[in-house]
C-alpha cells in the first residue's frame, strides 16, 4: 500500500527502548511520527520495520519509505541523549545511505511524546537528571502547584521566574518542600543608603545642664536625622514630623525637646505610643536615662495603678502614655497639668481602621486643652513609614523632616509552606542565625511575627534553641525579663504579635513573618515595612535578613477577601500608603460625642483641629437622635458610652442586653459572638 510522503524538513531521531521515535517536521508543524527498528546485516545496520503512529494505533510501512523520507529531508537531527552505542548504529546506518545527522540536545519529556523540541543550554531546565523545555517545565511546575493547593498568579509567576532563572525543576520543587536555599528564596535586597547630613556635634547644643552632660557623656555628635531636626528649630519650639526608617534615631529627637524643656520649666513631656507594652518600655527607658533629673509617670489605660505597681502621677515632669490612656483622662475631665512636648511616636496609626480615629481625635483633643489654658507646646510627630509626607505635614501643621538613609541592607526572602512546615522551617532559621555572628561580634537573633498569642507559644515551645514568648498578654515583670534576656543574647528568639511591630527595642538581625496576619486582619504596606524594618542594627549586624513564610490559598478568618500567598506579593511589591484618616459615620459620632464631652460648644473647633474632614453636622443629629448628648453636653449615657470608648454599635448592644435582663456574662458573650461574625 503506497501513500504520498510528506513534505520534509527536519527528521528527528530519539532512543527508545529497543527502537527509535522518529518524527518529522514541515512548516513548523509535525508531519509523521513513528517507529524505527535496526536489524543487523553483513553490511552494518539497517532498516527492519517502520511503523506510523495513526491516533492510538501503528501502521506498519517498508523500511524503504524512511530511507526516502531520510533522503529528502533538509536536516537529519538525532538527540543528544541518546546512548553512544544506540548513537553509532543509528549513524552507521544513515552513512551507508550517505546521509550525515546532526545531535542537538532536545526536550526528553516532548521526544517521549512524541514531539520534537530543540533546547539550548539558554533554554534548557534540568529535570531528574535530564533536560527539557520551558513548556515542559512550565506544565510539572503546575502539576506541583495544583498538588500543594491553591497558588495565586502572584506566587505561580514568581515560582515561574525563578524556574527560569535557575534552569532547575528540582530546585524548585524543592522549595516548595521547604528547602532554604537562599538563592531560591531571596526575592530582593533593599540596599543600606547613606545621607549626605553634616552631623551636630552635642558640646555645640545649648542644653539645661542635666541633660547637657548626659548627652555629650553618650554622644560626640548627632546622628543624621538627631542634626537635621535640630537645624530645622527643634530648640526653637517648632512643631516637627519626622520620618525615618527603625533604627535611625528619631525617637531621641522627641526626647532631647522634651525632656530639655521640662527641665527648663517650660512645661512637662507627654510620649505617646499606640501599645501598653511600648509605653512600658518607653517608661523604662525613660526612668533609666533621665530618673534621677525628672519625675516619670504611666498613663495605659483607665486605671490609676500600673502593671508595675506604680501609682500614675498627674503632675511629673515626664508621661509615658499610650494614645487611649491620655485621651480617657481628657475624657474624663482629668488634669494633666502644664504641657510643654508632645510626642506622638507611630503617628501613622491615623490610617488604621477603628483605630486611627481615635488618635486623631486625641490630638485634637489635646491641643484643645492646651489652648484652653494658653500654653503653647511644642508637637513632634514620628514615623518610619508615611507614604505622603508633605501632605500630612501640612495637616499636622508641622515642619517635615524626612531622612531617607537605611542603615544596614535588607535582604528579602520569600518560601511556601503550610502551619506544621512553617515552625520546621522557623526552627532552622533561628538556629542558623543564632550560630552565626556578625564582624561587630553580635550572635544574630531572631524576632517571628505570627497572628496569635497562643500561636506564639506554640512556635516558642518548639524551637529547639532558647526563646520565649511576647506580647501584650504578659504581665510587666515577665515582659522585663525577655528583654533583659534578649538584650543579653540569653535568647536565640522572641515570638511576638503587633507588640513589637510598633518599635519595642530588640536588637534583631532576623525577622521572620509566620504569618501576614495580625489577628483577623491582613496587615498593611505600612505595618509590614514597620516590622521588617526591625532586621538588622548598624550597632549589631552586617545586615538584616527577613523571611516571609506563606501558606497558599490560606486564610485566618471567613471574613478575609484575599490569600496569604495574594497578600505577600502585595506587601512585598506594595508602595506606602498614604496616612490619611478617613470617617464613616459610626467614627464620626463617636469622635464627636468625645469632643463635646472635652470641649462642649468648642466642638467644631477641635473638630477643625483633626487630620480627618469630620462630618460634624450629621453626627450630632445622630447624637441627638439616640440621647447621647443634650444641646452640647453629653447626657449621662453619652459620658459612658464615651468614657467607655465604646462605638455607637457596642454601645447599643449593652443597653438591649441590659433592658431585656441579660446577666453581664450573657452580655459580654453575645459581644464576643458578635466580633467573631464581622
Amino acid at each position: 500500500m503506497s501513500e504520498q510522503l510528506p513534505a520534509v524538513e527536519t527528521v528527528f531521531f530519539h532512543e527508545r527502548d529497543d527502537d527509535y521515535l522518529v518524527v518529522v517536521r514541515a512548516d513548523e508543524e509535525r508531519r509523521l511520527r513513528g517507529i524505527l527498528e535496526l536489524k543487523e546485516t553483513d553490511a552494518g545496520p539497517r532498516p527492519r520495520r517502520f511503523r506510523v503512529k495513526r491516533g492510538s494505533g501503528e501502521e506498519p510501512r517498508q523500511p524503504d519509505q524512511l530511507v526516502e523520507l531520510v533522503r529528502t529531508a533538509a536536516r537529519i537531527r538525532i538527540s543528544e541523549q541518546t546512548s553512544s552505542a544506540a548513537r553509532d548504529r543509528l549513524t552507521a546506518m544513515l552513512d551507508a545511505y550517505q546521509l550525515e545527522a546532526v545531535q542537538v540536545r532536545t526536550c526528553r519529556y516532548c521526544a517521549n511524546a512524541g514531539r520534537y523540541s530543540p533546547i539550548t543550554s539558554e533554554t534548557a531546565v534540568k529535570a531528574d537528571r535530564d533536560y527539557i523545555c520551558r513548556d515542559c517545565a512550565r506544565e510539572e511546575l503546575d502539576r506541583e502547584l495544583a498538588y500543594k493547593g491553591e497558588f495565586t498568579a502572584d506566587a505561580a509567576d514568581r515560582l515561574e521566574e525563578l524556574l527560569f532563572e535557575t534552569g532547575d525543576l528540582d530546585r524548585i520543587t524543592d522549595l516548595l518542600q521547604g528547602n532554604l536555599d537562599p538563592e531560591l528564596t531571596k526575592f530582593d535586597t533593599i540596599s543600606a543608603t547613606v545621607e549626605d547630613v553634616e552631623p551636630v556635634a552635642t558640646a555645640d547644643l545649648t542644653l539645661h545642664p542635666a541633660l547637657e552632660q548626659r548627652l555629650t557623656d553618650r554622644f560626640d555628635e548627632l546622628l543624621p536625622v538627631q542634626s537635621l531636626s535640630v537645624r530645622n528649630g527643634l530648640f526653637d519650639g517648632d512643631d516637627q514630623l519626622v520620618v525615618s526608617a527603625t533604627a535611625t534615631g528619631k525617637t531621641l529627637v522627641g526626647e532631647l525637646a522634651g525632656v530639655n524643656r521640662a527641665l527648663n520649666g517650660q512645661g512637662k513631656l507627654l510620649f505617646l505610643v499606640p501599645l501598653v507594652a511600648l509605653a512600658n518600655q518607653k517608661h523604662e527607658d525613660f526612668e533609666e536615662a533621665y530618673g534621677d533629673a525628672v519625675d516619670v509617670t504611666l498613663r495605659v489605660g483607665a486605671s490609676r495603678i500600673n502593671d508595675s505597681g506604680q501609682r500614675f502621677d498627674p503632675d511629673a515632669d515626664v508621661i509615658v502614655g499610650t494614645y487611649e490612656g491620655i485621651d480617657h483622662a481628657l475624657r474624663t475631665g482629668k488634669d494633666l497639668g502644664e504641657i510643654g512636648t508632645v510626642v506622638i511616636d507611630e503617628v501613622h496609626t491615623l490610617k488604621e481602621e477603628g483605630r486611627g480615629h481615635r488618635l486623631d481625635g486625641t490630638i485634637a483633643r489635646l491641643k484643645h486643652y492646651c489652648a484652653a489654658r494658653g500654653e503653647s507646646a511644642q508637637w513632634i510627630y514620628l514615623s518610619a513609614t508615611v507614604g505622603n509626607p508633605e501632605w500630612l505635614a501640612e495637616r499636622l501643621r508641622a515642619r517635615l523632616v524626612e531622612f531617607e538613609e537605611r542603615p544596614v541592607p535588607i535582604e528579602r526572602h520569600v518560601t511556601f509552606a503550610d502551619a506544621r512546615e512553617k515552625v520546621r522551617i522557623e526552627k532552622r532559621l533561628v538556629e542558623r542565625a543564632f550560630d552565626s555572628k556578625s564582624s561587630k561580634g553580635y550572635r544574630g537573633q531572631t524576632i517571628v511575627f505570627t497572628n496569635s498569642r497562643r500561636r506564639c507559644h506554640e512556635i516558642s515551645r518548639k524551637l529547639e534553641y532558647d526563646s520565649a514568648p511576647y506580647h501584650a498578654g504578659l504581665d510587666y515583670g515577665q515582659r522585663k525579663r525577655v528583654e533583659r534576656q534578649f538584650g543579653d543574647q540569653e535568647l536565640a528568639a522572641v515570638v511576638t504579635t503587633a507588640a513589637l511591630a510598633a518599635g519595642v527595642d530588640f536588637p534583631a538581625s532576623q525577622v521572620i513573618f509566620d504569618s501576614l496576619a495580625m489577628g483577623i486582619e491582613w496587615l498593611t504596606v505600612q505595618e509590614f515595612e514597620q516590622m521588617l524594618g526591625r532586621a538588622g542594627r548598624p550597632d549589631y549586624h552586617d545586615q538584616g535578613t527577613v523571611y516571609v513564610l506563606v501558606e497558599p490559598d490560606c486564610v485566618y478568618h471567613n471574613s478575609m477577601d484575599m490569600t496569604e500567598d495574594e497578600v505577600s506579593f502585595k506587601l512585598l511589591k506594595g508602595e506606602m500608603e498614604n496616612v490619611e484618616t478617613v470617617y464613616d459615620g459610626p467614627a464620626a459620632a463617636e469622635e464627636t460625642l468625645a469632643n463635646i464631652t472635652v470641649a462642649g460648644e468648642r466642638a467644631k473647633a477641635v473638630a477643625d483641629r483633626m487630620v480627618g474632614d469630620v462630618p460634624t453636622k450629621h453626627a450630632v443629629g445622630k447624637l441627638l437622635e439616640w440621647e447621647f448628648i443634650d444641646g452640647l453636653e453629653p447626657t449621662p449615657l453619652g459620658r459612658a458610652v464615651t468614657e467607655h470608648f465604646l462605638s455607637p454599635r457596642d454601645a447599643f448592644r449593652l443597653l438591649e442586653g441590659i433592658r431585656s435582663g441579660q446577666t453581664p456574662y450573657e452580655i459580654v458573650g453575645e459581644a464576643e459572638l458578635a466580633d467573631e461574625e464581622l
